[in-house]
């Protein structure tokens, strides 16, 4: 199966442009919020600091996320959404054997939805490695979810018929 959310990224392009014109409109009327804070630097820095907050947010949850699970390896990507296509400097690709897969685990928080999977390497030990999948559709999730799980019952029955052979 394969999958992603290339789709999100006009999303993602146009709540950056409502944050400009929200902080040019925020700079524009900033004499009429001079009384929220007794003094204009503080509430200019409040401001500031929120806008900051929101830009910051925004970068952090937006991310591309593509799930390819066909033939014997499975390949999972996670990369910025934006200057992805000049600078890779956030992405982060796991690629692993089915046979390898643990576990795997779906967490959602408020604003932010991972996906914790656990593969096991050639010592035996299980590494966990985390995904960002915020913006990935809650079809897609539940497809991702069916392909791993099946993935999961396979390796655990394997795992039973080899524990009764030894």
């Amino acid at each position: 199966m394969r999958t992603s959310n290339a789709r999100v990224r006009n999303v993602i392009i146009s709540i950056y442009f409502i944050l400009i014109v929200i902080a040019i409109i925020l700079s524009t009327v900033f004499s009429a919020f001079k009384d929220v804070t007794g003094t204009p630097i503080l509430t200019f820095f409040l401001f500031l600091f929120g806008f900051v907050a929101l830009f910051f947010l925004v970068h952090w949850i937006s991310k591309y996320f593509e799930y390819d699970s066909d033939g014997m390896k499975v390949v999972i990507i996670n990369r910025g959404l934006l200057l992805s296509d000049y600078l890779n400097y956030r992405e982060y690709k796991v690629e692993f054997e089915k046979h390898n897969l643990v576990s795997y685990k779906f967490r959602n928080f408020l604003i932010y939805r991972g996906l914790r999977l656990g593969i096991q390497n050639n010592n035996g030990k299980v590494k966990h490695v985390y995904f960002n999948v915020t913006l990935v559709s809650k079809k897609k999730r539940k497809y991702i979810r069916q392909s791993l799980r099946k993935m999961v019952r396979i390796n655990r029955k394997k795992q039973i018929v080899n524990d009764g052979r030894e």
